[in-house]
């Protein structure tokens, strides 16, 4: 990978915006559509994978029919001397936590959890609870989606049931 900027014309946003809507698009289907060969379009996804622009393709799945039935967002308050790195070393000891990232306001940091009912909700809490640097946490159970295309909706990385031998919907490896 490399640091330095590259080009970024408008045939590649065709190209990014093509392989965003369908990853299994092919070069041909995408070069037809924009006018470039399969050669063309391989050599411009190449070079953005090179260049970090792409960082991957994925496989979304419907995390209720893997088992992943109940979603919650978790406020966390931590105690002044966590400093982020303890927390993203914690939190990814816990395969539930689909997105964790740090946020203004009051609460140090925010979590996206999946479990497969409120049972194991309240397990996976309770165990967030007792990292020694947590002072509390508020949650908030997702009842519906209102955006259903969105990654949140719906979306994972790698995934199978609870207990299988892949990740959680949403983490990778």
């Amino acid at each position: 990978m490399t640091n330095k900027s590259v080009p970024f014309d408008e045939l590649d946003r065709k190209i990014v915006a093509a392989l965003v809507a369908n990853a299994r698009t092919s070069f041909t289907e995408i070069g037809a559509a924009i006018g470039l060969s399969a050669t063309a379009v391989k050599r411009r996804v190449d070079r953005m994978r090179e260049s970090d622009i792409i960082t991957g393709f994925t496989t979304t799945v419907r995390p209720a029919a893997l088992g992943w039935r109940t979603e919650a967002y978790v406020e966390v308050y931590c105690d002044s001397a966590a400093p982020p790195r303890r927390l993203a070393e914690v939190v990814r000891n816990y395969p539930e936590i689909m997105a964790a990232m740090t946020v203004t306001g009051g609460a140090d940091a925010l979590l996206h959890v999946r479990a497969t009912d409120v049972e194991h909700f309240e397990e996976v809490l309770e165990r967030i609870r007792a990292e020694p640097f947590i002072r509390k946490t508020i949650s908030y159970m997702v009842l519906s989606h209102l955006l259903t295309g969105s990654p949140e909706a719906g979306a994972g990385r790698a995934a199978t049931a609870p207990g299988g031998d892949v990740s959680a919907p949403g983490r990778s490896g």
